[in-house]
């Protein structure tokens, strides 16, 4: 049995992040993928997805200014834009694999625990005096009569020719972001939404105007509905909902949600506490075994799955490990959107958890005015910020095409918290852009 100070399961944003660092300090290191090198984002996730947006968004944005400048509408040609993202990323886990080939060693395989120190890969055993676990979520599947011809992200991501009609289960990240792709580029698109809105963690009231905006371009949304089975009807589906509705499509996505990658991992043989939310944590990244770490989206900590949160626990865990930090991780503002056509994004608190809440004031800001957003013709855009009882700006939430890009404008503003006079003294940002407007969101 070989033995090494690190062995890291998966090798997604957290373990690849891990792995870098560790590679330099000379400590024996093993690496174990079971599945594609690089993990969901890269391949099959926020890379391409936001490849593709830029297509998405340029059409979208050209036909909503039909009449206003743009003489003829852009349109997305999807088999195309596949063509162009699958040249661009299909290599990548094989490239991710050499580039990890170079750094340490590596265990093509799903690990699982002997015990709390020992892992197995397809028969071979690997001793690790720290193992590091971040094998991260994957498609959630529903069980439902049917399920097999059920579709699911990374089906989409490759979809060569897009479907004439879709039908997508869910009403999250996934389903709202591939939704609006597919629509733009000519399928007709249903969403069945289990609850009464989509996007939760959002501000609902923003995630409502992307509703209408959404049903604008075309997409419709049967809110409280599920699906009960999916049949073969000749060559295309159908869909029974909960309601006893059927709709018959060509093409049915499963994006009810997504769970941690445990089962394979063998947890109960080193004695490892999890749930179904993933494993549990302390402040320190530590699972309930003691030398076991997990980071990254694998972990049931109560923060948005998102790369940059896996990225900054690597970097914490790192230091822990190599650089004696013993200070609990503490997560810092964490900006988030959601890259559908309008675009949804926060930071900080959610005007929603606010609005009742004494201790701050929500003001509501409508962008639409300024000639930015006008010569986009975004007459939906607005935003609404939080601020404390001492007037400090704590949250920001947005609606618009550039809601992304305008929110991490104030995430390090929500995160220093710097007042109008050292802002006014040390920042001079372009003009006219969102940037521009911070100082005006600055009330101490």
């Amino acid at each position: 049995m070989k033995n090494y100070d690190y062995i890291i399961l998966g090798t997604g944003p957290a373990g690849y992040k891990l792995t870098q660092l560790l590679a330099k300090t000379g400590k024996s290191l093993l690496a174990v993928e079971g599945g594609l090198f690089g993990g969901t984002c890269p391949n099959v996730g926020c890379e391409p997805k936001i490849f593709l947006s830029g297509a998405v968004h340029t059409a979208l944005a050209s036909q909503q200014l039909v009449g206003r400048g743009i003489a003829q509408p852009a349109q997305v040609d999807w088999d195309q834009l596949m063509t162009v993202k699958k040249a661009r990323f299909d290599s990548w886990p094989a490239e991710t694999k050499a580039i990890y080939e170079k750094m340490c060693d590596v265990a093509v395989g799903y690990g699982e625990f002997v015990d709390a120190h020992t892992i197995q890969v397809n028969g071979h055993q690997y001793h690790g005096t720290h193992i590091i676990i971040a094998t991260g979520h994957r498609p959630h599947r529903l069980d439902i009569p049917g399920k097999e011809y059920l579709h699911d992200s990374t089906d989409v991501l490759s979809l060569s020719h897009r479907p004439d009609h879709a039908v997508f289960i869910g009403g999250g990240y996934v389903a709202i972001e591939l939704a609006t792709f597919l629509a733009a580029a000519g399928t007709k698109v249903d969403l069945l939404i289990r609850s009464d809105r989509i996007l939760r963690g959002f501000y609902g009231k923003y995630a409502q105007e992307m509703v209408d905006q959404l049903t604008a371009w075309g997409l419709t949304f049967h809110f409280q509905t599920t699906a009960s089975a999916v049949a073969k009807t000749g060559e295309r589906v159908t869909v029974t909902t909960n309601h006893g509705e059927q709709l018959t499509t060509d093409y049915v996505v499963d994006a009810s949600g997504r769970v941690p990658n445990v089962e394979k991992l063998q947890l109960a043989a080193a004695g490892i506490k999890y749930s179904r939310r993933g494993i549990d944590v302390d402040d320190h990244l530590q699972t309930s075994v003691a030398g076991v770490y997990a980071i990254g989206d694998i972990t049931s900590q109560p923060v948005p799955k998102l790369t940059t949160v896996a990225e900054l626990e690597a970097d914490y865990l790192y230091r822990q490990l190599v650089k004696g930090d013993q200070e609990p991780l503490r997560y810092p503002t964490i900006g988030t959107a959601a890259f559908a056509f309008p675009e949804i994004a926060q930071a900080g608190v959610n005007p929603e958890e606010a609005a009742d809440d004494s201790r701050y004031q929500v003001v509501e800001h409508d962008l639409s005015f300024g000639s930015f957003y006008a010569g986009l013709n975004e007459q939906g855009a607005k935003l609404t910020v939080v601020y404390d009882r001492d007037q400090q700006l704590v949250g920001a939430s947005e609606i618009g095409a550039t809601a992304a890009d305008d929110i991490n404008n104030l995430v390090p503003v929500i995160g220093l918290q710097p007042s109008s006079r050292e802002w006014q003294r040390k920042v001079l940002p372009a003009y006219p852009a969102l940037a521009d407007k911070v100082f005006g969101l600055l009330k101490q």
